[in-house]
């Protein structure tokens, strides 16, 4: 491939495609990745990486995390640095599924305890979580209360009795991320999310029950201080900010679109790259907007939570005492969000994209919590369903990726690919023969999440943890699984 080739080695997990490589790139690409990986990664990556190094504005080189995939406009895996005076913000490099993230549970249960309750409480998760395409959750508002819930996130649900302080402690940003103003957002926005909060949607989106078996800790002090232990039962989720997120996207494309040449002068070599100046009305407008998703987002997930314990006190018969559910971190993966960075010795405001790809700050980072602070930032990246799934710590020496790193284990193959290649009835009966029970809307969607469309995630995690980005602490074997 030629795309490799132009690839000069910086070691063995880091790549960088010069600017030679496309005329009016004004950055290198840098990938992070063994020599395997980027053998694997398709064309498409390569492609559109290199368009998005095009962009005014950035900072240093862009980035494709060990998973990087073909996606709209940027990269799944892809990252750029935009300088707040002269860079852009672009819905491609953020994604239509806004603050898609993941939440991990830890609890006092053991796999003896849970294994025969295993169909029983994947029944119930399935029966009173929604999943799947236009689902509505349990919860019911009306305008004004999501407006409301936009601006405030997951402390709306916990201020109503939805969850616990403990757990906005353990979440990015606190559940709630400043500058969401909901009048960036259109009412078509809010009436597709309105129903929204509390779904687990479709596609990639899933709720596992995991076990952590004691040859897979990996660092026993952290997983100590994590509340980890051997045998352990865990739970683990994917969601985001479901048809809410993918409308702010949509409306805000179509506006940009509109407007690139005739007001911002700007010629990109991609359509998908849409963007405004970060500093311009409406490139304000749009983060108001953005940010409203990502608060949309932690909210749901704390509604999923909410019903998570609620279940398994139900089908347990214990008390949440006895459960002893403990939120051990919650982290998006489609963002961009201003921080400060240091480049050339001096520290700097960027705002950073992160478009399927993780924040993974090392130890000293403000924003954690003071009981995690001596730690690093807690990065949860989801596997197939099939294999598993990792918790991984941040390190310092990620400042070489923006303070980034990989999402999950990423697609080797399209959808409509799997889906011909592979039969939902057929994967339902192989999981539960190696002990993994799962319930999904269709066969079809099923088909598509086959562990072989995706990834090697032991592969991804090792060329995070040979880079620097960041180091393993424990993987999550499934048991079982609720897919939309």
């Amino acid at each position: 491939m030629a795309q490799i080739q132009a690839l000069k080695k910086i070691s063995d997990t880091v790549w960088e495609l010069p600017t030679t490589f496309k005329q009016g790139m004004r950055v290198p690409a840098r990938l992070f990745a063994t020599q395997k990986l980027i053998e694997q990664m398709d064309g498409g990556v390569f492609d559109q990486i290199s368009n998005v190094a095009c962009l005014p504005g950035l900072e240093k080189y862009v980035c494709c995390m060990p998973d990087a995939h073909w996606g709209y406009g940027f990269p799944i895996g892809g990252v750029a640095a935009f300088r707040e005076e002269d860079g852009v913000i672009s819905p491609g490099g953020i994604g239509f599924d806004i603050n898609c993230g993941m939440r991990l549970i830890s609890t006092d249960l053991t796999v003896d305890e849970v294994q025969p309750k295993i169909e029983e409480l994947v029944n119930a998760l399935f029966d009173r979580i929604p999943v799947g395409v236009g689902t509505k959750g349990l919860l019911k508002l009306n305008r004004g209360e999501f407006r409301d819930l936009l601006e405030k996130g997951a402390k709306w649900c916990v201020d109503r009795g939805y969850g616990e302080k403990e757990d906005l402690d353990r979440t990015e940003a606190r559940g709630c991320v400043e500058g969401a103003f909901s009048s960036a957002v259109s009412e078509r926005a809010v009436e597709r999310g309105l129903s929204q909060v509390g779904t687990l949607g479709s596609g990639n989106h899933y709720l596992e029950i995991q076990v952590l078996k004691k040859e897979n800790i990996f660092d026993e002090n952290i997983a100590s201080r994590l509340g980890l232990f051997p045998n352990q039962i865990v739970i683990m989720f994917h969601s985001g900010s479901r048809g809410f997120g993918h409308q702010v996207a949509s409306d805000y494309i179509e506006k940009f679109v509109g407007l690139m040449a005739s007001k911002f002068h700007l010629k990109l070599p991609d359509r998908e790259l849409a963007c405004a100046p970060f500093k311009s009305p409406e490139g304000q407008a749009y983060f108001a907007a953005m940010n409203c998703a990502l608060n949309m987002a932690f909210a749901n997930r704390q509604m999923i939570l909410y019903h998570t314990r609620e279940i398994f006190e139900e089908v347990l018969r214990k008390s949440p005492r006895d459960l002893g559910m403990r939120q051990v971190y919650d982290i998006s993966h489609n963002t961009a969000k201003v921080e400060e960075h240091v480049t050339n010795g001096h520290p700097k405001k960027l705002l950073i994209h992160r478009k399927g790809a993780t924040r993974a700050f090392g130890p000293g980072f403000k924003e954690l919590p003071e009981d995690l602070r001596d730690l690093g930032q807690p990065v949860i990246i989801g596997g197939s369903m099939e294999t598993g799934s990792y918790l991984l710590m941040g390190q310092t020496s990620s400042a070489q990726s923006f303070h980034t790193t990989a999402h999950g284990a990423g697609r080797t193959m399209s959808r409509t690919q799997a889906k011909k290649q592979f039969r939902g009835s057929e994967l339902l009966a192989k999981m539960r023969t190696h002990g993994i029970y799962v319930r999904s809307t269709s066969m079809g969607g099923l088909a598509e999440e086959a562990g072989d469309a995706y990834k090697d995630v032991d592969e991804v995690v090792a060329s995070a943890d040979q880079s620097g980005l960041t180091r393993k602490v424990a993987r999550f074997i499934p048991i079982g699984n609720v897919k939309g």
